[in-house]
């Protein structure tokens, strides 16, 4: 089979490989369609993010739908010809957090793409079958690749325990940002501000139902949230763009008694942070690692037509071109939202 392989910094190969051998609990999964993720252009540019440091070739790829070529014996539920969606994390199960059902939090979790493990930019996988979700005939493989990113902005929306009625903050309209806000939407939050510096993504924003959109470097982002709430800040912000400057905005940004969740990991310590000003609203803050439990409700939601996750696209590369694809995601930002490979 063919597999995509970083091999070094800002360097990717096509490669030959054998197809793997699947356990009786696993599948073989044929790749049809796997998006390009900011953890997977981080990786590529710098060939590390924080402590997750790339030290041998690795096959970069997390967002994924494919068909099931072949079942193991002990699999029950998914059969050959079934199109699937893939949770990239495979945890260990004995934990202390596995068994309280925070298995996104599992210090042993195997996860695509994520060293040392290798993802799936692959013509073929094989995967535990019980993390591996069949989807509806409404469904196909490129809303499939997208299930992952929509779980994160929903996992973020959780976590604000966000109620009918109440208003939130946006920083940061890339592809997470735009699945917090249809999550948002879903969940009936109505009043959604999005803010950015690409007019193309804050644009997106406005098609996905952002009630105002907000240009960072044409106007001041604090001063607009607080003319369009009459002064209180909104009850929800949400920081997606993982930048030291967003960070910092987002006590400022929030209505007293509201809720901070910092969704995007800044690449450096942010520092200072204003808790004085978070404690004198006493508000609170959460904080996002990946998601857990979602992946059936996320499929429900796109299948059921409640959450267009599929218009985030804006870009798809065949597989040869998934070099191109990584380098016009650094230096396309501003005409791009989010790349899909077709395998």
């Amino acid at each position: 089979m063919k597999v995509s392989v970083l091999t070094d910094i800002k360097k990717v190969e096509e490669q030959e490989r054998d197809i793997p051998a699947i356990r009786r609990d696993e599948v073989l999964i044929k790749v049809l369609h796997c998006g390009v993720c900011g953890s997977d252009v981080h990786y590529y540019e710098h060939g590390r993010i924080g402590d997750f440091v790339v030290e041998k070739p690795m096959i970069l790829g997390h967002e994924c739908g494919g068909e099931i070529v072949e079942v193991g014996d002990g699999v029950k539920g998914l059969e050959k010809g079934d199109l699937v969606a893939v949770e990239p994390g495979y945890p260990c199960g004995k934990c202390e957090f596995c068994k309280t059902g925070r298995y996104h939090l599992c210090p042993d979790v195997v996860f695509l793409a994520t060293p040392p493990y290798d993802g799936a930019f692959a013509e073929y996988i094989r995967y535990p079958a019980d993390m591996v979700y069949r989807l509806p005939d409404t469904m196909d493989t490129v809303e499939g690749a997208l299930i992952e990113p929509l779980c994160v902005g929903l996992h973020a929306a959780e976590q604000s325990e966000g109620k009918v009625g109440q208003t939130a903050a946006i920083l940061g309209s890339g592809c997470i940002g735009l699945c917090t806000l249809m999550a948002l939407k879903a969940m009936g939050i109505c009043t959604v501000y999005v803010v950015d510096v690409i007019e193309k993504r804050l644009q997106m924003a406005k098609e996905l139902g952002a009630s105002a959109v907000i240009h960072g470097r044409e106007q001041n982002a604090e001063e607009a949230i607080m003319e369009l709430t009459q002064g209180k800040g909104v009850d929800l912000v949400f920081e997606t763009a993982g930048t030291e400057f967003t960070t910092k905005q987002t006590a400022k940004l929030v209505k007293r008694g509201g809720t901070v969740v910092l969704v995007g990991m800044a690449a450096n310590p942010v520092f200072p942070y204003d808790f004085g000003t978070l404690m004198s609203k006493e508000a609170k803050l959460h904080t996002v690692f990946r998601y857990k439990n979602l992946y059936p409700t996320a499929i429900e939601l796109v299948s059921s037509g409640k959450i267009p996750v599929k218009k985030i696209v804006t870009d798809t590369y065949e597989f040869s071109r998934i070099g191109e694809a990584l380098e016009d995601s650094i230096h396309r930002k501003d005409e791009m939202v989010k790349a899909v490979i077709r395998m």
